[in-house]
């Protein structure tokens, strides 16, 4: 009797510990940190000893297994999203993160950009070529191509934008093929791939790939920002201004410990962003007294969606913070509002 209670109670617990590696078709996500600026963004020269801080914020998020999923129904701000809605359909590990860091290169980019011509400072691009950011199964490309790879020629063109190739393949019939030269890790490859109409383009031909143009960003003063930990576009807001606070003399946080979130559009336009309530704890948590918040602006299918500033102030209600909630829709919104906190002080 005694052997088969501890039998039994060796199976419950290799049970309940194999229950902890079986993954569900969600995600959990829930308040991350934030982060300093300053050691993560660099401009030549633009070293100064200011008093105000400026921080990126996040969100931690991983794949759920039983227990993170029962324990995220009981816990205030933490979520449980469908995978769906965290990949696209049939997108490998390895195409999720070639997505996560384009976007988050082109974040970037986006934010030195925005804060060069805030300081009226020069930059050029150099064109790299075709970036794949995923390839479709069953489609022609997929035995060939993988996503990072970077297309430089098609049937011996040089390529200076994405658009010459989607339309030079278009302009083909199904069945024809293209010979692309193209670019992996320090390899230098050419494969010929046979077109396929294409259901998603109106049965026009197609490589089955997703594509994004691949530039590089040359700025005088040079910018250099290791963020290689953080993925997707949403600190963009925060990026501009630590630029731009590095590139001008002045304190440009005023003194204050500022934190915010927004997608960073080349215009400057701040743009809406997933979990900004857990956003809005995180800054809480690390003491910041001013929370910067995409106030933007929802499409007529919206319904009753709150915006990102709604909902941020809203949440800064719920956890009783005295940080001052923030709208913005432009990068200058941000900057004028702090240089009149200076001006005001």
């Amino acid at each position: 009797m005694k052997n088969k209670r501890t039998a039994i109670i060796y199976i419950l617990l290799i049970v309940i510990i194999a229950s902890a590696f079986i993954p569900l078709p969600f995600y959990v996500t829930k308040p991350g940190g934030a982060h300093e600026l300053d050691p993560i963004v660099h401009v030549d020269g633009g070293d100064h000893d200011d008093t105000g801080t400026l921080m990126l914020t996040t969100i931690s998020m991983g794949p759920a297994n039983i227990y993170s999923y029962i324990w995220a129904k009981f816990r205030d701000y933490e979520k449980i999203l469908p995978k769906e809605d965290v990949r696209y359909p049939y997108e490998s590990d390895e195409e999720y993160n070639v997505r996560q860091y384009y976007l988050m290169n082109t974040s970037q980019q986006n934010a030195i950009t925005v804060a060069f011509d805030e300081a009226g400072k020069t930059y050029d691009w150099t064109y790299n070529g075709i970036f794949v950011l995923g390839v479709f199964p069953g489609m022609p490309a997929e035995k060939e191509l993988e996503a990072g790879d970077r297309i430089t020629a098609i049937d011996g063109q040089k390529l200076k934008e994405s658009k010459e190739m989607t339309d030079y393949v278009q302009s083909k019939e199904p069945g024809e093929t293209v010979m692309l030269m193209y670019e992996r890790g320090e390899e230098e490859n050419e494969v010929e791939i046979e077109l396929r109409a294409f259901p998603e383009l109106d049965g026009k031909s197609g490589l089955g790939i997703s594509l994004a143009d691949d530039r590089t960003l040359k700025s005088q003063p040079k910018v250099t920002l290791k963020a290689e930990e953080i993925g997707g576009p949403s600190a963009g807001l925060m990026f501009s201004l630590e630029i731009y606070d590095q590139l001008v003399s002045e304190d440009v946080a005023a003194g204050l410990r500022v934190a915010g979130t927004g997608t960073i559009a080349k215009d400057g336009t701040v743009g809406r962003i997933g979990g900004i309530d857990q956003k809005v704890v995180a800054a809480d948590r690390s003491g910041a007294e001013i929370f910067f918040a995409p106030d933007d602006e929802l499409p007529e299918q919206g319904g009753d969606l709150p915006t990102n500033y709604e909902q941020a102030k809203k949440t800064a209600e719920d956890i009783k913070t005295d940080m001052k909630i923030v709208p913005v829709r432009t990068f200058s919104d941000a900057v004028n509002y702090l240089a009149n906190i200076t001006v005001s002080k």
